[in-house]
């Protein structure tokens, strides 16, 4: 039988090659008549049996790996697609489980910032507070007198400019860390160790305060909230940097990502574009819910342990109260960084080019970034706005955190009430501003254009404040209206901007862009600070700031009117393509 069939087959092979070679005589005279026109492409005239067969096997391809064939995909699904990751991120050991996903939410409770974020700060100003009026015994600090003063840096300087020149030195030190390790970071798989380093040594910050009581340790007390704030904030932009890959990876991306390529595709462009961009706001809007409600939960131990330890009977039980609450919130981000650490999958980056080592790849990422960079027009406006607006923002909340802290005069009881009220707020703006932007399925920019509206709102009131002391964040009362308007209108911006930085940027180059993002935000927090406080320290009103943060607000969202997601889109795509060729590698569909 084995002979037989083989017999059969070579018969069968003589006869198609006999007729393909007979059809090729002929189509070769017809092609010299002018008869037909040889199809470029294939040199094959279509329905000949060679052209068949090639049209056959493309199919078969096709049908076996969609993403293997990508002639019939258009130019912007390709740039939707386009990544520089290694190919083996698209192996199923990587895709998002659910645990993953919510270890990453949780590990946001721990992170939010309660520690080095919020009481950190308010017991850094409270020392300075208490060691400036001690000094100053008596002639200064009151009513009708000069503000008490500190030498630091080589000069006497009121509390509020000792505070903003910290905060604009912690951030330079953030700016140099970012440049020397976001650019290696997208390659490789070690990337998560960055987050456990300094989750670890801000942890280990933040216990540190147990041992700072009195006033005289002030200089002290600076160290731990500048080390505090630097490590937060890289543990937060490497936390952030995270999600798009978290987002990319879930089954129902990965699904829509086999339809967007199939033949005939099964989902259009457009369809694609929103249910990735949906997908994002999700996983970050939801992340920062589940931040608020755990905060919640943790404020509320905190309240019980503070009437408990009696933090109100006097000034030096309040600086006490101060310190256990920052070590206490340390305890919670360990237990919450637990699950995080344990259940992220190392997903590959990019590979290493040729002739590049761990050491050296940072800077050449970094170099090959800044040669295409002015290819992502985009990408570059969103970044100048980003890197005003977050200026204007974040020092607006500096400002009014000085003042808030001022007139509650630091009790820490007083303090979390205040957080209660601004976390409980920011947990139903942040929930709120997703659902309605599930309901009526709104883009990314649509929402943070609102959130921007709100958040100038907010400075026209610090901005009032400067006229008048009936009104704008003067009386007890503004600052708890601050902490609900604040939670629900404004907070959202920290979910909102950071989902629109993950579609300006080019897949896989994520950790550099987020560090790149960050390194702008610090680099413009370091400028705010050193403006309000020259400021505040020649007009001795410390509303003055909302002369140059209103302005700065208004100027920066003027730039985001041009800003176009689907030009972007298309931006990234030839970027990667430039970066591949220089690197001597291929874009991965």
């Amino acid at each position: 039988m084995g002979g037989r069939d083989q017999s059969l087959k070579s018969s069968d092979e003589k006869i198609i090659n006999g007729a393909e070679e007979e059809e090729e005589k002929e189509e070769e005279e017809q092609v010299e008549a002018g008869v037909i026109r040889v199809d470029k492409d294939r040199q094959l005239r279509p329905g000949s049996i060679k052209g068949l067969v090639k049209e056959e096997e493309e199919e078969e391809e096709a049908i076996a790996d969609p993403a293997s064939s990508s002639q019939h995909l258009t130019k912007y699904t390709k740039a939707l697609l386009l990544s520089a990751e290694d190919e083996s991120v698209r192996s199923e050991k990587f895709e998002t489980t659910k645990w993953e996903l919510w270890a990453f939410y949780i590990y946001y409770i721990g992170n939010s910032g309660l520690g080095p974020f919020n009481f950190g700060p308010s017991q850094f100003q409270n020392l300075l507070y208490q060691q400036a009026n001690i000094l100053g015994e008596g002639n200064c600090g009151g009513d009708g007198q000069a503000d008490c003063r500190l030498n630091f840096a080589g000069s006497d300087r009121t509390v509020q400019s000792v505070v903003l020149l910290c905060n604009g030195l912690s951030f330079a030190i953030q700016c140099v860390l970012f440049l020397l390790i976001g650019s290696f970071a997208d390659f490789g798989t070690f990337r998560p160790y960055i987050l456990m380093v300094s989750t670890v040594i801000c942890i280990a910050i933040s216990f540190g305060w147990l041992g700072v009581e009195d006033p005289s340790q002030w200089r002290i007390g600076i160290a731990l909230y500048m080390i505090g704030l630097i490590t937060y904030q890289l543990s937060l932009s490497y936390w952030t940097a995270a999600f798009p890959g978290l987002a990319r990876n879930l089954p129902e991306m990965r699904k829509a990502r086999e339809d967007l390529v199939s033949v005939p595709p099964t989902i259009s462009e457009e369809e694609y574009e929103a249910k990735d961009s949906l997908t994002k706001n999700r996983v970050s809007n939801v992340a920062f819910a589940v931040c608020s409600a755990g905060e919640l939960l943790v404020l509320a131990v905190m309240q019980g342990m503070l009437v408990g330890i009696h933090a109100d009977r006097d000034e030096s039980s309040n600086t006490k109260a101060l310190s256990a609450v920052i070590a206490f919130s340390a305890g919670v981000w360990a237990l919450c960084a637990i699950p995080w650490f344990a259940t992220e999958k190392r997903r590959p980056g990019q590979k290493l080019p040729p002739g590049t080592t761990y050491l050296t790849a940072g800077l050449k990422q970094a170099l090959l970034a800044a040669k295409h960079l002015i290819k992502l027009r985009q990408t570059l406006l969103y970044l100048v706005f980003y890197f005003l607006f977050s200026d204007a923002l974040n020092t607006s909340v500096t400002v009014i955190s000085t003042i808030q802290n001022d007139l509650v005069s630091f009790s820490t009881t007083k303090l979390n009430l205040l957080l209660i009220v601004g976390i409980a707020a920011q947990a139903v703006g942040i929930y709120g501003f997703w659902l309605i932007q599930k309901r009526w399925q709104l883009s990314t920019l649509y929402m943070l254009s609102w959130v921007i509206l709100f958040t100038l709102i907010l400075q026209v009131w610090g901005f009032v404040g400067i006229f008048t002391s009936s009104f704008g964040f003067h009386r007890v009362w503004e600052i708890y209206a601050y902490q609900a308007y604040y939670g629900l209108l404004v907070c959202p911006w920290y979910a909102y901007s950071q989902t629109m930085i993950s579609q300006v940027c080019p897949k896989g180059y994520e950790f550099m862009f987020f560090s790149l993002f960050s390194l702008v935000g610090k680099t413009s927090a370091f400028i705010g600070p050193f403006v309000t406080q020259a400021i505040s320290d020649r007009t001795g009103n410390a509303s003055s700031p909302f002369y140059f943060l209103l302005s700065l607000g208004v100027v920066s969202t003027a730039l985001l009117l041009p800003l176009d997601v689907r030009k972007s889109s298309l931006e990234q795509a030839s970027f990667l393509a430039g970066e591949m060729e220089d690197k001597g590698q291929e874009g991965e569909l």
